[in-house]
């Protein structure tokens, strides 16, 4: 068969994506996909067609029916400052994204934080969750389903750990009981992997026992107690992936030169916005925008992208210290990862390598520069508001 016999072939839906890398290569297929792509949409892609990624090796873990890449811009800030205790240097952040004004800001925000001695940065809680649905025949089952986890949970733990040789069950805990229905959420650490397929594999060994010790049935490996990329209060209180905190006392001289605005304006600010006006609005996120940040930190080195609908979640707070600012975040679930997923590919493999973390043993260190270049960003948006500056930095960078 040639490229132009399969490309016809499936115009005339004689031929299914998935099929042709049975008579091509990857890559061929590849090709082959993108210009019946073209052809049924009357389109070219040429940018999408043009990249220097190994597709057969992505192909083999990170997409399927693929016909090329996207493209987006990426930048740097810094040096950012950090004093963690996994990070304790000045590093260089790359952010991809397609906000004009977003590098600059926390561009401004880092050099804020590198002048005023660092941002510290801790790690509080490190865990990955996956919480089944079960099916019970009534309450009383459910119960004795649930006394049966907390029972048998070194056994569980047992059986859950030899799926790994990285994560370890740490607790079950909440069991939520709804009706006839069980939700034990079954709480990991992953090591530096973020671990979603290494925690359901575990936990449906765990299942497959309780099959057949007892009588109830499990619906769904997901019953969205985990709960994974959605907002979710459990995993503001639970944690998950990463729990980080990060704070700083900018001295009153900064805070005047650097973000042009007093410790006063941006206490003010952080009040009746990101604390009033998200409590008025119901909103899990008491932030600026947190997102922006680790959308583009997420796409500079591989890390699950829909996860930013967790990473959003979290606290600015801010003080008048006598003319200083003290200025905290915190993200309460942070799913990130060193090895593993997205972070293989070669562009985000060379993300990860300017910030130095890439490989095994470094994604606590990664969890603290994501909270400070969260720090950066916040701070200098809230600056900006306060100093009444944000739409005229869109505007002189030609935003509009």
């Amino acid at each position: 068969m040639t490229p132009e016999e399969a490309i016809e072939k499936l115009l005339n839906n004689e031929m299914r994506l998935y099929e042709i890398e049975k008579y091509f290569s990857v890559k061929e297929a590849t090709d082959i996909r993108r210009k019946f792509i073209e052809k049924y949409s009357n389109t070219s892609l040429d940018n999408i067609g043009s990249y220097t990624l190994d597709i057969e090796k992505a192909s083999k873990r990170n997409i399927e029916n693929p016909i090329g890449v996207i493209q987006i811009p990426m930048g740097v800030v810094g040096p950012l400052k950090i004093n963690g205790e996994f990070c304790n240097r000045e590093v260089m952040v790359p952010l991809a994204t397609s906000e004009g004004a977003l590098v600059a800001s926390v561009n401004r925000g880092a050099s804020t934080i590198t002048a005023s001695g660092g941002v510290n940065a801790r790690v509080i809680s490190d865990i990955m969750t996956r919480a089944p649905a079960i099916k019970t025949e009534n309450v009383t089952d459910a119960i004795k389903i649930k006394q049966w986890f907390e029972d048998n949970f070194a056994k569980l733990k047992e059986i859950a750990e030899s799926t790994t040789s990285h994560g370890k069950l740490i607790k079950i805990d909440p069991i939520i009981i709804v009706g006839n229905y069980v939700y034990p959420r079954f709480v990991y650490s992953t090591g530096d992997s973020m671990g979603m397929n290494m925690v359901t594999i575990a936990t449906e060994k765990i299942l497959e026992e309780m099959t057949n010790q007892t009588s109830a049935t499990h619906l769904a490996l997901s019953g969205n107690v985990c709960v994974d990329k959605k907002p979710a209060a459990i995993n503001i209180v639970e944690g998950r992936g990463k729990s980080v905190v990060a704070d700083i006392l900018i001295p009153e001289e900064i805070v005047n030169k650097k973000l042009k605005t007093t410790a006063q304006g941006i206490v003010e600010v952080n009040t009746i916005k990101n604390l009033i006006g998200s409590a008025s609005a119901g909103s899990m996120a008491f932030n600026a925008h947190y997102a922006n940040m680790v959308a583009a930190i997420f796409l500079a080195t591989g890390q699950d992208a829909a996860h930013v609908a967790e990473g959003s979640l979290g606290i600015t707070s801010a003080e008048n210290r006598n003319g200083d600012l003290y200025f905290s975040v915190n993200l309460p679930d942070l799913p990130i990862a060193t090895v593993g997923g997205g972070t293989s590919i070669e562009t985000a493999n060379e993300g990860l390598n300017i910030l130095g973390v890439a490989g095994s043993g470094k994604a606590l260190e990664l969890a603290e520069i994501v909270a400070s270049t969260v720090l950066a960003g916040e701070l200098s948006l809230l600056a900006a508001l306060s100093a009444g500056h944000l739409a005229r930095a869109h505007q002189e960078l030609g935003r509009g």
